[in-house]
């Protein structure tokens, strides 16, 4: 399957991927979400009994597992489909793929930067470097954590005017 291309003769596609951990990450905390909505459904199905209708019965058996294999793969599809490069003038971000989001932000436009460690996060030694800018904010997801301190300390550096050097 070709990949888009939304690359441009002054913004080459990002290069730089995301760990493996994101990968398996990702797939953790999906069967972490389909394991509470399965635990609910046995409930709602102990809680009524037999007096489930037929089809609810049948979608509260079949949902959570259907659903659990969907995100996985689409976990492995996030996975490859994820780039991002630092640039001197910008921060180029690249993700998706029924929709490719392309995210250019310009280094002057950087109010601050900082990393955000959760704990499922910690246990995989990763962090997300989020860049905050007056429009708002975005991220670059599951980074090693020495990655993510070189991101947010490069897009920092590069953010400082002249005088405050």
């Amino acid at each position: 399957m070709s990949q888009p291309q939304l690359a441009t003769d002054d913004h080459p596609e990002p290069t730089r991927r995301l760990p493996p951990q994101a990968r398996t990450l990702w797939r953790l905390q999906s069967a972490l979400r389909w394991v509470v909505v399965a635990i609910a459904a046995l409930i709602a199905g102990l809680v009524v009994g037999d007096d489930l209708p037929g089809r609810l019965g049948v979608v509260l058996r079949v949902v959570p597992p259907a659903g659990l294999l969907v995100d996985l793969a689409l976990s492995d599809l996030r996975w490859r489909q994820w780039r991002y490069e630092i640039h001197d003038e910008e921060i180029d971000l690249q993700h998706g793929s029924l929709t490719v989001t392309r995210t250019i932000v310009p280094m002057a436009r950087v109010q601050h930067v900082e990393t955000h460690r959760g704990v499922l996060d910690r246990a995989f030694n990763v962090a997300t470097v989020v860049v905050h800018t007056a429009a708002g904010a975005t991220s670059i997801p599951v980074l090693l954590d020495e990655d993510a301190s070189g991101v947010r300390d490069r897009i920092a550096t590069l953010t400082r005017t002249p005088d405050e050097l």
